[in-house]
């Protein structure tokens, strides 16, 4: 296996029984600043990589044992996050549409193209740090509305549907001020700056409680 550089950033995974190719297509990757770690077995692949770096996993398609849609197919119903691009040297339009069916980024035939890779790659990693970018939001904003009151909550549900804080105080049978106080405390409970931006991190966790 070749593993260079800083380990904080991305990291590529290059999985291809050829040594020849591995060693190929490792130098082509790390000319462009990506780190790259090399398996010839793709189980020892499967069991050893660490699942929680940023980066993105390149499978040969025809491996001895399993091939790389296989472990493509089991990656994914394991929940594995990073992006997979499969390279073949025998494609075929049925092997493509499964591919991509089951959720490769990118099918790329043999010889591959420098650049085409490179791009490929660099996509992927860049949609990796986006996903993980909003997953982190996600539960972020999840563990901020989990810690509102009752009550709270009720005057976010209705400060989502548009309403002042005067009808807020009808709907609940309290004070204008008494709404502006929950109000208050709700918007610092959840970092949120602005109403729009409370409307767009929490109105999908508010409909999932009614």
């Amino acid at each position: 296996m070749t593993d260079t550089a800083a380990p904080l950033s991305p990291l590529i995974h290059l999985v291809d029984d050829d040594a020849a190719v591995r060693e190929g297509l490792a130098l082509l990757i790390s000319t462009v600043g990506l780190r790259v770690q090399t398996w010839a077995d793709p189980v020892a692949f499967m069991a050893g990589f660490d699942r929680s770096g940023i980066g993105a996993i390149v499978l040969d398609v025809r491996m001895p044992g399993i091939s790389g849609l296989a472990v493509l197919e089991q990656l994914l119903a394991q929940g594995v996050d990073q992006p997979m691009i499969l390279l073949t040297g025998h494609g075929t339009v049925e092997m493509c549409r499964r591919a991509f069916k089951t959720g490769a980024t990118e099918f790329l035939e043999k010889p591959v193209d420098d650049e085409v890779l490179l791009e490929a790659l660099q996509n992927a990693v860049r949609q990796h740090v986006r996903s993980r970018e909003r997953h982190q939001a996600d539960q972020q904003a999840r563990e901020r509305y989990a810690q509102l009151s009752g009550r709270e909550r009720e005057v976010l549900g209705l400060i989502i549907e548009g309403l002042t804080n005067k009808e807020i105080g009808r709907a609940l049978t309290v004070s204008p001020r008494t709404v502006e106080t929950h109000r208050a405390n709700l918007f610092a409970k959840l970092g949120a700056e602005s109403l729009a931006q409370l409307i767009r991190r929490y109105a999908a966790l508010v409909d999932a409680a009614l």
